[in-house]
């Protein structure tokens, strides 16, 4: 199949011993950035869909359909694999299956369902989380959902921050019994909250975040920690610069006064211009 490499190389890290950041990527130059300088792997969040996709915050507006269009989108622009988060899987056990199923088909090269209880219920200022059995069928629908074996199914859970960390252990073994291949969790606060699942657990793991204390590689790849996220840096910073762009183009400044652009290098490395040129030279007869 077409992604079976990128999925592969997923698969890859969660079977070694080390373990690595994701670059935040949320469309075709932010992943051909990462993948230019060399990061192992993509993280497509819910929040910088939200953003990228409606300008909107992380309240779950995003529709399956704007996502998967997105992820396409970026599959066709770079080879780098890229694990999505989708979210709750954009409603029941049902919805879970077609999730997969279209994220596959956009090319994820991994996807993690969580057990929150999403979109927030009316009059509920807090996090809450779905039974402990709806997020079992949600993980069996997941599985059940692809088409390709090789595609990489984690379970989630934020039962941490939001109930127990008894509770996320109880969460995690349950998915563990499922069959998905890793276990991501978000909330972790502590050495001795990671070991609590390190201990009870046997699937690689995955953090979304964590303290300074949790931040050092070979501790982390001790406890089989495999993906350690680091927020999603890359869209605050290219807010900040088109913001500062904008403001000095509107309080008169000559665009060739301004600064922090990117060279006409980079912009050229970014647009692949050098293959595109092969290109049309091959197909149109144009001068390379």
């Amino acid at each position: 199949m077409a992604f079976r490499s990128r999925r592969e190389k997923l698969r890859s890290i969660l079977s070694g011993g080390t373990c690595v950041h994701p670059g935040s990527v949320y469309d075709a130059i932010s992943i051909r950035i990462a993948e230019d300088l060399g990061f192992p792997l993509g993280m497509f969040g819910g929040s910088v869909a939200s953003l990228a996709v409606l300008g909107d915050p992380d309240v779950t507006l995003i529709t399956l359909t704007e996502l998967a269009e997105q992820m396409r989108r970026m599959s066709r622009a770079a080879t780098l694999p890229v694990l999505v988060d989708a979210d709750h899987g954009y409603g029941n056990a049902l919805n879970v299956r077609r999730t997969v199923q279209e994220l596959e088909m956009a090319g994820a090269a991994g996807l993690t369902i969580e057990d929150t209880l999403l979109p927030a219920a009316f009059g509920e200022t807090k996090a809450q989380l779905i039974s402990l059995e709806e997020g079992v069928g949600k993980m069996k629908a997941a599985l059940g959902g692809r088409s390709d074996p090789s595609l990489v199914i984690m379970g989630r859970t934020g039962a941490a921050a939001i109930t127990s960390i008894e509770d996320a252990v109880r969460r995690a073994k349950a998915y563990e019994a499922t069959g998905v291949d890793a276990l991501f969790f978000t909330g972790i606060r502590s050495r001795g909250e990671l070991e609590a699942i390190a201990s009870a657990t046997r699937l690689p793991i995955v953090l979304g975040g964590a303290p300074d204390e949790l931040n050092a590689p070979d501790y982390l790849a001790s406890r089989r920690v495999r993906i350690a996220l680091q927020g999603h840096a890359p869209i605050a910073a290219a807010t900040q610069a088109v913001y500062e762009t904008q403001r000095a183009l509107r309080e008169g400044t000559a665009p060739k006064s301004l600064k922090g652009l990117a060279s006409p290098e980079l912009m050229a490395r970014v647009m692949r211009e050098g293959e595109a040129r092969v290109r049309s030279a091959d197909v149109l007869g144009l001068n390379k």
